[in-house]
């Protein structure tokens, strides 16, 4: 049957002028790009450059002012108030600190006596010798006190030399003195009479560091032995009570016939109960450190002992950190124990003998 349409075999009607149109336009707009001129990118390469520089300019600005700010705002804040932790904390720092200022002054205090006792004091040894350069035989201390003026002349009247006769005995090798220390009122008529009495007889040797008193007694022993032996170069160094007459001539002897014992510790050894009531005679305040039985270790009585030159020069050099104990001979005798000490027990050192 045919087909009685008019557009038979023609196909389908276009306008051809809007058909061309638009296959040119999309023609156009797939063509490349022109490439733009190179002083156009330099020029807005420098522009982005500018725009940085002055956005840094205003950020730095903006801090300063910021800053300004803030630190008007904490000068108007009033101050903290502390409270009792912080103080708490502050004095702990404090504490630290000042232990730790007494650590290092303790060290420097050994220091100094390890470098007096190690040859800084040469010079002075020498010339507090005996005339002939050698070492001397013994130093003897006296120990006495403000009101012992009456023992110490009748000690001048018997068995202690005086004057040139005190010369000649240095020159033979010994030297006595008697020890005494300072006044607690510093330049009071106590210092004043003994510093006229030591001017007159030339036989102190005056401890500035020590204060003269009974309970100061142990730490007495430390500052004599301290001072003599960085004062005298001799063998042996003696402590002698007051309260005893000496056998001068029998103990020279018997130093003679110890000479070269380098680490001698002589006296009249003991030993004997601690004493922990308070009141009673020889009480000893720290009597639970000597364990359940409370019995004193071994030591010389306190009337008379003696040190060699090293076992001296040992609390010389130690001084400032060796324990004291209530008594004298009870403390030196706790600092011979840790030593490689000789000890050396003779009866004419007792209380009663017939050698003193």
């Amino acid at each position: 049957m045919e087909n009685s349409s008019p557009y038979r075999g023609e196909g389908l009607p276009v306008t051809t002028s809007s058909a061309a149109k638009s296959d040119r336009r999309w023609r156009s707009s797939s063509k490349p790009i022109q490439s733009t001129s190179r002083p156009s990118l330099l020029l807005a390469f420098f522009s982005c450059l500018a725009w940085l520089y002055v956005a840094g300019r205003h950020r730095i600005i903006d801090r300063k002012a910021k800053g300004l700010e803030n630190s008007r705002r904490t000068s108007n804040i009033r101050p903290k108030v502390l409270t009792v932790e912080d103080k708490l904390m502050v004095l702990g720092c404090k504490t630290m600190i000042f232990r730790d200022l007494e650590r290092r002054i303790v060290e420097a205090e050994m220091e100094l006596t390890l470098a007096k006792s190690q040859g800084y004091l040469k010079s002075q040894l020498q010339q507090s010798g005996s005339s002939s350069g050698k070492r001397l035989l013994a130093v003897i201390g006296v120990y006495t006190g403000f009101g012992s003026r009456l023992n110490r002349n009748v000690f001048r009247g018997s068995w202690m030399p005086r004057g040139d006769a005190l010369k000649k005995l240095e020159e033979r090798g010994v030297v006595i003195r008697f020890v005494i220390g300072r006044s607690a009122n510093r330049g009071d008529s106590l210092d004043r009479n003994i510093d006229e009495e030591s001017h007159t007889t030339n036989d102190f040797l005056i401890l500035d560091s020590h204060e003269e008193a009974q309970e100061e007694l142990p730490k007495k022993a430390k500052f004599f032995f301290s001072l003599a032996v960085q004062n005298w170069d001799a063998e042996f160094y003696v402590k002698v009570d007051d309260s005893i007459n000496l056998d001068l001539d029998g103990l020279i002897k018997l130093l003679e016939s110890r000479r070269g014992q380098d680490s001698a510790y002589i006296g009249c050894m003991k030993s004997g109960e601690v004493v922990s009531e308070e009141g009673r005679p020889w009480y000893e305040p720290e009597w639970w450190k000597f364990g359940d039985e409370k019995t004193y270790f071994r030591h010389a009585g306190g009337l008379l002992f003696i040190l060699s030159k090293n076992m001296a020069q040992y609390i010389n050099i130690n001084s400032a950190i060796l324990k004291t104990y209530a008594h004298d001979d009870i403390s030196v005798g706790s600092w011979m124990m840790g030593l490689q000490a000789t000890y050396i027990d003779d009866s004419r050192l007792c209380c009663g003998s017939s050698g003193q």
